[in-house]
């Protein structure tokens, strides 16, 4: 993946508007990375994906619910935290 400072970024914004349809062009600011530009094709695929990941998890919640398992609000937080920063990419 290409990097760029922030003020290249601006400066390049049309050519790095053509590279992001073929990869993910990362930007930082002061050394740190702050956003990555990709397609919108691609950023329609994550969020397909988002909702694939949640409607599946929502399912095994309702399938545990029928089955009696009752967690508090705090814990089910506390999961789902824990799933998503440990989910695979």
């Amino acid at each position: 993946m290409e990097t760029l400072t922030a003020s290249d970024a601006k400066r390049e914004f049309g050519e790095m508007l053509l590279k992001a349809q073929h990869e993910p062009i990362a930007i930082n600011r002061n050394g740190k990375p702050v956003a990555v530009m990709i397609s919108a094709v691609e950023y329609e695929r994550l969020e397909a994906l988002k909702k694939i990941c949640l409607k599946s998890e929502l399912a095994k919640g309702m399938k545990s619910l029928k089955k009696g398992n009752l967690l508090d609000g705090d814990t089910v937080f506390k999961e789902l935290e824990e799933y998503i920063e440990n989910a695979p990419l």
